[in-house]
């Protein structure tokens, strides 16, 4: 990765992560000059105790900053590159059989893909798996939806998904895709081993091969008139059926309630 990247923080959000995490890390943040309320006024005073002045800057040089279409709610940082890598190989010489991962297959929408990568975060998972040349990557969009959970949560690219399941299952995780016609549930499985979830782009789904490789098809309960729930729910939804099964009565528990705030 080239030393002089830089990474577009867009929203309260991603900025409060990135402060939380490493302020030493974040060069500069532009806030919109217009925003006079609590909220702005708050972060304000948390970047300036942090050694940081921000910087007032009109809504042409947000947009301009934070990139096309990037909602940045009138604050943007610039600063260091801070995204976990982990190589596929080094993923599978990690596995224990606490190892809780997420596959992506087909999830191109940035704003789904960091939706997930914070879900990811919030469920302990040791890493993302996703195709190269068929996912979205972590753009400015993508960063603001995870909330600093593209920092936190290792995203392996692979450019071979179906051979890297058959990989991670000769390596002893169970991989489960997510399916509307199979007559298995979420809640069918024992998940409190090296286990991984496989989701597919709402509407699409799953691609055929990706199916093959899985060892077993899993669906979601539907109650209501809908078929499909969108990725980072249905992500949402497998991964803390895991935590519940993995933890139990300690599941109602929260250890650091800062942390559960969604």
């Amino acid at each position: 990765m080239a030393g002089n990247k830089k990474a577009v923080l867009a929203g309260f959000h991603a900025v409060t992560a990135r402060l939380r995490l490493n302020p030493e890390s974040i060069d500069e943040v532009y806030v919109d000059r217009s925003r006079h309320d609590r909220r702005m006024h708050e972060m304000c005073e948390k970047l300036k105790a942090a050694g940081i002045r921000p910087v007032g800057a009109d809504a042409e040089r947000l947009d301009r900053i934070a990139g096309h279409g990037v909602q940045h709610q009138g604050i943007v940082a610039v600063g260091s590159v801070l995204e976990k890598t982990l190589s596929f190989d080094e993923l599978l010489d990690s596995i224990t059989d606490k190892t809780l991962l997420l596959i992506l297959d087909g999830v191109t929408d940035p704003r789904n893909f960091g939706a997930c990568l914070r879900v990811a975060d919030a469920a302990g998972v040791q890493a993302v798996i996703a195709p190269l040349n068929r996912s979205s990557h972590v753009t400015p969009a993508a960063a603001k939806a995870a909330a600093g959970a593209e920092e936190s949560v290792p995203v392996v690219y692979v450019v071979n998904l179906a051979s890297a399941i058959a990989e991670l299952r000769d390596a002893g995780v169970m991989v489960v895709g997510t399916a509307g016609e199979t007559d298995r549930s979420i809640y069918d499985f024992d998940q409190k081993r090296a286990f991984a979830w496989v989701l597919g782009a709402e509407g699409e789904g799953l691609r055929q091969l990706t199916r093959k490789r899985c060892d077993a098809l899993a669906a979601i309960p539907m109650m209501g008139s809908v078929e499909s729930l969108n990725v980072s729910v249905a992500a949402g939804v497998c991964l803390f059926e895991s935590v519940r099964q993995r933890v139990g009565e300690k599941a109602a528990r929260v250890d650091n309630p800062s942390r559960a705030k969604f």
